[in-house]
């Protein structure tokens, strides 16, 4: 890969401007994050990764996932979100457990239901 095609080369410590952690509770790895509704009403002082990050995030988008598709580091997105959370442009919740899914038992109920119909 040629350096024209690796685009511009940032250090971390530049992209969070010298930040080393993020504002406000930390994001786990599966924590899913979706852009706010209002996210792109007047979205002022915003640097380039986080205007990505909130066209990435216009799906709900795991953390994990989110560091493969940008190339940026799980420690400086973390600082990025916190960002973006600070500022309401971002949710964020726990990816679903086990405990919180539906009981098969409704689920088919549900099936059943939209079959009768």
């Amino acid at each position: 890969m040629t350096e024209q095609e690796q685009g511009p080369l940032l250090r971390p410590y530049t992209i969070t401007r010298g930040r080393t952690r993020p504002t406000g509770p930390d994001f786990d790895l599966m924590t899913i994050i979706r852009t706010a509704p209002s996210a792109f009403e007047r979205p002022t002082g915003l640097t380039p990764e986080h205007l990505r990050i909130l066209g990435i995030c216009q799906t709900p988008t795991p953390l994990a996932d989110l560091g493969a598709e940008t190339g940026l580091s799980v420690n400086v997105l973390r600082i990025l979100l916190g960002d973006l959370r600070e500022r309401g442009l971002i949710t964020a919740r726990p990816q679903a457990s086990v405990s919180q899914l539906p009981e098969e038992r409704i689920l088919l109920e549900v099936i059943q239901g939209l079959q009768a119909l």
